[in-house]
């Protein structure tokens, strides 16, 4: 005689039935379907005003407009990995200060930090270029290094105090400095928890070099929307979007899998090691025993 399991139930919530998975999947049949008609409506729009002509997609042939969207390109990687290195150096070192114990380093960080945070990205970018005259590529760096930089530094301090309290005394009661139990027992630890959101805020960082073009960067948008206000071409405005929206998303996404890979990684190979222990001996066990 064959014996039914019955279905578990969670805690959260409970197995859905027969009657709901039928229904489950009608909305899925649903949803596709709609997502699919607005799909073609799209791409109706797009052949209906001609978005697909031959004159609109010809400046892409050109090895001229190649190495122009390629020079753009390189710009903006460029621009993108000055402004992560620095970041992460400042944020390192206001959250430092915001975690020193000496009252006025903590308050001058603090300051900094909220009035960074606070201030457009585009505001500081213009005022580092026109008030100060700084070239383009500095310009945008230092605006995007002041507030990626700022968030950063929260992120950095928040996973910091995060660790189990127990690690940063256990680590004094060893006799080691303040310093060392940073950099060797709690930051080691709460890069873990902190790697999502500092990766979250690089492909931010990523997307704020556009802001460059405002300032006459010749970065990847910059390139972009010199092609698409061509006259020979007929305004090529839509298939410039389309080569390179893809391409900003394609290296955002490669950011995030990078950080999902790094964590995997952390995750099979974690830093503490497994120590050897000596195998057990006959002896005395305790001085006087005979």
């Amino acid at each position: 005689m064959t014996t039914r399991t019955a279905p578990v139930a969670s805690a959260l919530y409970d197995l859905p039935g027969p009657v709901a998975r039928r229904r489950h999947r009608w909305y899925g049949v649903v949803a596709t379907a709609l997502i699919l008609a607005l799909v073609a409506w799209v791409i109706y729009l797009l052949f209906d005003t001609g978005q697909f002509t031959s004159v609109k997609w010809s400046p892409f042939l050109y090895k001229g407009i190649q190495e122009l969207l390629l020079r753009g390109l390189g710009n903006t990687l460029k621009a993108f990995g000055f402004a992560a290195v620095l970041s992460l150096v400042l944020g390192a070192v206001l959250a430092a200060g915001r975690l020193s114990e000496h009252r006025v380093v903590r308050w001058v960080s603090t300051v900094l930090v909220e009035f960074f945070r606070a201030m457009p990205v585009l505001v500081m970018i213009f005022f580092i270029f026109v008030a100060l005259k700084v070239h383009p590529l500095p310009a945008l760096v230092a605006g995007l290094t002041l507030y990626n930089g700022s968030v950063l530094a929260e992120v950095f301090r928040t996973g910091i105090n995060s660790v189990d309290r127990g690690q940063r005394e256990a680590a004094y009661a060893l006799g080691m400095r303040k310093t060392q139990v940073t950099t060797y027992v709690l930051a080691p630890q709460a890069v873990r928890a902190m790697l999502p959101t500092i990766i979250s805020q690089l492909v931010v960082a990523l997307k704020d070099t556009s802001l460059g073009y405002l300032i006459t960067y010749e970065e990847f948008l910059h390139a972009g929307k010199l092609i698409a206000s061509n006259l020979d071409y007929d305004l090529p405005f839509i298939p410039v979007v389309m080569v390179i929206s893809p391409i900003y998303i394609g290296m955002c996404m490669l950011l995030s899998w990078f950080a999902t890979w790094v964590a995997k990684r952390e995750r099979r190979n974690p830093k503490t090691k497994a120590v050897e222990v000596a195998p057990a001996e006959p002896g005395t066990l305790l001085p006087g025993a005979p």
